[in-house]
């Protein structure tokens, strides 16, 4: 038997988004979004739903594009910190000691330090209820370059993304490997 836990705005894991922006002046910001993931294959697509009441929401809808970085556990304090204040109100990227780099294929910036990076146009935004689901389509997905396997694919394990636990707002990693997708499954099959 299941217990019901009510409807709430619980999913498992939940990624933490840096979501980068420029205002109409060009100030840059940073936010943490936990509301978004992938929405599309072709084009391929992610997706983030931001307040109307968020610094960045403006941002986007002005400059029709953002970036989006994979926290990861190195980063914890300055992911969450960037989720605490408004870059309305401080500078964020001087006040977490980030790296501004600005995309050379979106108008928009990122942090040097989370270690994948994509680079978004907006695509459409949806107006769902208290928040906004902006579509973006990924121009491009960057990487540091040591967290490329061998054979040139992302490594989850090397990137150390944070996960957030949204019934414990806690921060969590990943653990290893526990089988290969689209495979494991095939005993079932038989």
């Amino acid at each position: 038997m299941k217990k019901s836990a009510g409807a709430k705005t619980l999913l498992f894991p939940t990624p933490v988004l840096m979501v980068g922006t420029y205002d109409k002046d060009g100030k840059p910001n940073l936010m943490n979004a936990a509301w978004g993931g992938i929405c599309c294959s072709q084009p391929p697509a992610v997706a983030v739903s931001l307040r109307k009441a968020t610094y960045s929401y403006g941002n986007i809808i002005e400059r029709k594009a953002f970036t989006v970085g994979i926290a990861n556990e190195s980063r914890m304090i300055e992911a969450d910190f960037l989720g605490i204040v408004s870059g309305r109100d401080c500078d964020k990227f001087a006040a977490a000691r980030l790296t501004l780099v600005k995309s050379d294929l979106v108008d928009a910036p990122y942090a040097d330090e989370f270690p994948i990076i994509l680079e978004c146009r907006l695509l459409q935004k949806i107006e769902i209820g208290l928040h906004t689901q902006f579509i973006g389509e990924i121009m491009d997905v960057k990487g540091d370059m040591d967290v490329f396997d061998d054979d040139g694919r992302l490594d989850i394990m090397k990137i150390k993304p944070l996960v957030y636990d949204t019934s414990g707002r806690g921060y969590h990693g990943v653990t290893g490997c526990l089988g290969s997708a689209f495979s494991v499954g095939k005993g079932v099959m038989k």
